[in-house]
């Protein structure tokens, strides 16, 4: 088939959308699919198989947008009709502008569209602290629906989200797809390296932003009992590094900040003893399930506008989103419970195996395509 894949935002690799746009592009090319990605990407400018539009200039917001390693795609009709001419099936990843110009030549020349769901209003007023003002977050989800309206079928991450949408807008043609975890994450335990031995390692992984929840966490390992013995490893990237360095000094071990590659994650996760997943916003939570592949006990926020709560197996894996007490509790009581944490650990291992392999989630994704391609094909 020719497919042509729709990223308004395409860059770094540190962002769940992105990371689902290059992992699904890459399956389609090897299945010998014809891959044209339209995105803002200068880089890819030039390369075949891309077509290259231009990125917003936001004035005063740049150095935010630039923090946040994204560039925002400005449309170019001439470039995104070439682009979408001649394909079997279009996909959009975002309901943004380029997307949604996108959806416009598809539509004129006849080609099914179908789109992802991979972001929440929250995502995007969470940067201008409105992520609460329920008006604003409608609005938002109403500007989403009028390109989901349009489109011949939804990509869903999780039940979670298309239990919102289908909540506000009515039944539609949903796939319920994961956007699936890397095979080399499966349960192998290794020895903590010399520096960490006789320390508790509590992992969280996730981008340096507000809607992840870091500052709850920082509170709650501070509030432990063991806050002398507990190595915090904050694994990520994102503009709030600093100001999060600094809401760590009160803490006696300092924790430990960086983006880690593939396979130094499963190393990290191999030799840790908690992970802590404490975001307030979140639409599937790729790096929760790359440890509950791996087998590590996760302590999960409860918050309504998180999918991850879902993968809780037992209240212990729980915790108010708001509340540091509630969350250093738990983590107290699992390291109080080395039994109970290395029973739970087959059991969560055991449960993710399989549910969430990429290479399966992707041939689930190429049968979405493939079926609404046969719209019209």
């Amino acid at each position: 088939m020719k497919i042509t894949v729709v990223c308004d935002v395409l860059g770094e690799a540190n962002n769940g959308t992105t990371l689902a746009a290059m992992n699904l592009i890459a399956f389609l090319k090897e299945r010998g699919h014809q891959v044209t990605v339209l995105c803002p990407d200068r880089e890819k400018a030039g390369l075949p198989g891309y077509a290259v539009v231009p990125t917003r200039n936001l004035g005063i917001f740049n150095g935010y947008i630039a923090r946040n390693g994204v560039a925002l795609a400005k449309p170019d009709d001439a470039v995104i009709a070439q682009a979408v001419k001649g394909a079997d099936v279009v996909h959009v990843m975002l309901p943004f502008t380029l997307g949604r110009r996108a959806i416009f030549f598809a539509k004129q020349e006849g080609i099914p569209v179908s789109s992802g769901f991979h972001v929440m209003a929250e995502n995007v007023t969470s940067h201008v602290f409105l992520q609460n003002c329920a008006p604003v977050n409608r609005a938002i989800y109403a500007f989403f629906s009028k390109a989901y309206r349009q489109v011949d079928a939804i990509h869903y991450p999780t039940q979670f989200l298309r239990d919102l949408y289908e909540g506000m807008y009515g039944k539609t043609n949903g796939y319920v797809i994961s956007n699936g975890v890397n095979a080399s994450f499966r349960p192998i335990r290794a020895e903590k390296p010399e520096a960490l031995k006789g320390k508790f390692v509590i992992l969280s992984t996730g981008r340096y932003s507000k809607e992840k929840g870091h500052p709850v966490l920082i509170e709650a390992v501070n509030r432990s009992k063991y806050r002398d013995r507990i190595q915090l490893i904050l694994a990520g990237s994102g503009p709030r590094e600093q100001a999060l360095k600094r809401m760590c000094r009160k803490l006696p071990i300092q924790p430990i900040f960086g983006f880690h590659p593939h396979g130094e994650m499963v190393q990290v996760l191999s030799y840790s003893d908690l992970y802590v997943h404490p975001a307030i916003i979140e639409a599937e939570g790729i790096s929760c399930l790359e440890a509950l592949n791996c087998g590590l006990v996760p302590i999960i926020s409860d918050s309504p506008r998180c999918a991850t709560k879902d993968y809780a197996l037992t209240e212990k894996s729980l915790f108010h989103y708001r509340s540091p007490d509630d969350l250093a509790r738990k983590i107290d009581w699992w390291l109080d419970h080395p039994q109970e944490r290395r029973e739970w650990s087959e059991t969560y291992a055991n449960n993710a195996a399989g549910r969430f392999d990429q290479r399966a989630c992707m041939e689930k994704m190429e049968q979405m395509l493939l079926e609404t391609a046969g719209k019209r094909l």
